[in-house]
């Protein structure tokens, strides 16, 4: 995980910090010596969340990122916002999608506190069903305005959870399955909340496709794979289905999910882990953050409802 810091008033240090950091823009400011700007970007691999103030309006013209870009507004306002057959304003609380990953856009910063979180579009094919009838085409947005308030609500909320607890801390956003893990929720909720191509429900196929060996092929990998970064994708391939095809079988035979049951087979490796007491200076934090679990509390119940007793008894014998 890496993490950067910059704090400028100086325009054309600021213009080209943020054509390093996003893609190569021009900005500029009708008010001469230009204010501060202040940004702090933390990252993992395929996602950044970025806190950005400028105390000063700026227009900007942005060539293609060639990544999802999400804006969440704080304060302030960006207005005249602008791609193909777009022209919207957003202020604080509105949570919007900047432009397709492919599309240049340009507009206005009027003094604004906002934060832009930017993800791999690849991810949203992680975790997600292409259509059957183009099934090389892959999972894309179809509108930069959330389908509901309360969609937005929760994105907002993974957003602010992944920055303050995983990406916060530099030892747990650093562990490869927690990184995995913590770019399929964002991307997940990424589908949550914005008008996407992704299928919802399974197809004639997918259901015949949907038997107990379809679900034995899939187990077989992910106890096999449960130690590394896995997504749904992954394990659907493997299975030799769509992933549709795999959520249903999942939900006909087990009653659970891929993610879920694999939630289940790592959190078996790190009760196996902590009854070995592998080292002296074993702790749970370290044994959980190890096995993909980034929050203490929510691993410390999961842990006792599948063994009865907490994960700091095992620790202890």
């Amino acid at each position: 995980m890496e993490s950067l810091v910059f704090d400028s008033d100086d325009l054309q240090v600021t213009e080209e910090f943020l054509s390093h950091a996003y893609a190569r823009m021009t900005i500029g400011s009708s008010r001469p010596g230009a204010g501060r700007a202040k940004v702090r970007r933390d990252t993992m691999p395929s996602v950044s969340i970025d806190e950005l103030d400028l105390d000063f309006d700026m227009s900007y013209s942005v060539n293609p990122l060639g990544k999802i870009c999400l804006c969440l507004m704080r304060d302030g306002t960006i207005e005249d916002h602008v791609f193909q057959g777009v022209r919207d304003t957003f202020g604080p609380g509105d949570l919007v999608s900047f432009a397709p990953p492919d599309l240049p856009y340009a507009g206005r910063v009027c003094s604004a506190r906002y934060n832009i979180t930017m993800l791999d579009p690849a991810l949203l094919d992680q975790v997600a069903a292409t259509d059957a009838s183009s099934p090389l085409q892959p999972v894309r947005l179809t509108g930069h305005r959330p389908h509901s308030e309360a969609a937005a609500r929760r994105l907002g909320s993974t957003i602010t959870y992944l920055r303050d607890h995983v990406l916060a801390d530099p030892t747990i956003a650093g562990e490869p399955l927690i990184a995995s893990t913590s770019s399929q929720l964002l991307a997940a909720s990424v589908l949550a909340t914005f008008p996407n191509t992704a299928r919802t429900d399974p197809s004639a196929q997918d259901r015949t496709d949907a038997h107990s060996a379809t679900v034995r092929r899939a187990v077989a990998y992910i106890d096999d794979h449960a130690d590394q970064p896995v997504t749904v994708a992954e394990i659907a391939a493997a299975a030799h289905v769509t992933v549709r095809a795999l959520q249903y079988a999942f939900r006909r035979h087990l009653d659970t999910t891929p993610l879920a049951r694999l939630r289940e087979v790592r959190l078996a490796h790190a009760h196996r882990e902590l009854r070995a007491k592998a080292a002296d200076d074993t702790t749970v934090a370290a044994v959980a953050a190890r096995w993909g679990f980034h929050h203490p509390g929510r691993f410390a119940t999961l842990y006792r409802a599948a063994y009865g007793v907490g994960p700091s008894d095992t620790l202890r014998g």
